[in-house]
């Protein structure tokens, strides 16, 4: 189905039933929809999605904004018929599901994120990654990836390095990632967006009152893309928020540990649904 939002005609692929749980892409559908664990479906009605500017979406990346991904989930809701939906942000996406969370307390029911920081700084998150991927990986993770590295092309593409990444982006090192990226639809100009222009400022710990919408913070033991140590003390300062190591994954627990991935998700969603009180007038 598509959807069209002031500007741009949003692409979405519907799979599963139950409550509505939205996952935004940079990258086209595909890869979320071959790597997401099949389990969740037989609970939430998935809704994969193309950001505008991204995938087979339309649209100018540079008109992207928070406010505006809010607008975009919340024409996507209507589109569906239902009042609320939960959403569910990989990596940097995290970031937007988080401040529609924040946007939108009335028409998003939860947030999930998956192996997301808890700040767009790329250059401080690259030295913790680094530091972290030296003082924890073992011997033989650590050799594959430097024999990754060394075997890229003089001047890699953006597939290239992502795959030769596989021991820092996997709890299995030696695992041929290439099928689960097939299909992928790079967008560089809204890779940059995100990461330079959205991400640049972007802080979880500014304004920590504001997010009281539910967040399940999920993330592998694995990722040494994105560490879960950067996470140390934040979730306490969030309103509502729970951290779930997965020790089985990387930066695809979805895809690494599907029935755990599943059973974390779907057992906080059931903490986290019972219906808000009104105060009394």
């Amino acid at each position: 189905m598509t959807v069209t939002v002031d500007g741009a005609e949003l692409y979405c692929s519907v799979h599963g039933s139950g409550p509505v749980c939205l996952v935004p892409s940079a990258i086209g559908t595909a890869p979320y929809e071959r790597q997401m664990a099949p389990q969740l479906a037989d609970h939430l009605t998935m809704v994969f999605f193309d950001l505008r500017g991204g995938g087979r979406s339309t649209g100018r990346a540079a008109d992207l904004t928070f406010d505006r991904f809010a607008e975009d989930v919340d024409a996507i809701r209507g589109a569906l018929g239902v009042d609320r939906v939960a959403l569910l942000g990989h990596s940097i996406l995290g970031m937007l599901v988080l401040e529609c969370g924040r946007r939108l307390p009335d028409r998003v029911s939860h947030v999930v994120t998956v192996g997301t920081p808890p700040h767009g700084d790329m250059s401080a998150l690259g030295a913790r990654s680094t530091a972290f991927f030296e003082a924890d990986a073992d011997d033989e993770r650590r050799q594959r990836m430097r024999g990754n590295l060394a075997a890229l092309p003089p001047d890699p593409s953006p597939g290239q390095i992502l795959l030769a990444q596989t021991p820092m982006r996997f709890h299995d090192p030696t695992m041929d990632a290439a099928p689960l990226f097939a299909g992928a639809v790079s967008r560089p100009e809204l890779l940059m967006h995100l990461s330079v222009t959205l991400a640049a400022e972007w802080t979880i710990t500014a304004d920590p009152g504001s997010l009281t919408v539910p967040i399940l913070l999920t993330h592998g033991r694995s990722d040494y893309t994105v560490p879960h140590t950067l996470w140390a003390g934040i979730p306490a300062t969030l309103p509502d928020a729970t951290f779930r190591l997965l020790e089985a994954s990387g930066h695809q627990p979805f895809f690494e540990e599907p029935e755990r991935f599943t059973a974390a998700v779907t057992e906080w969603i059931a903490s986290r649904s019972a219906p808000k009180r009104r105060p009394q007038s």
